[in-house]
């Protein structure tokens, strides 16, 4: 199982990858398309005062616990 940091790095190399899915509450998922699309809306969302969602990856589902997305941020330059 890769550390941390290896970890962050795979992610923050598929963040122009599509094939990505933020799910909600809502039956409708928040948004689809590459990782950086994804990550995008989950922080505005958590701008917004609402929970970030749960970001999956279409083809074989792997989720992001929101350690990850606050990574991802962070790397993008989005506050947290």
């Amino acid at each position: 199982m890769p550390d941390d940091k290896q970890k962050h790095e795979e992610l923050v190399g598929q963040l122009k990858q599509p094939g990505w899915r933020l799910k909600t509450g809502d039956s409708e998922p928040a948004a689809e398309g590459t990782l950086e699309d994804v990550a995008r809306a989950a922080h505005a969302r958590k701008q917004s005062g609402d929970e970030p969602g749960l970001v999956h990856r279409i083809e074989n589902a792997i989720e992001l616990d929101l350690f990850d997305l606050e990574q991802l941020w962070w790397h993008l330059g989005l506050p947290t």
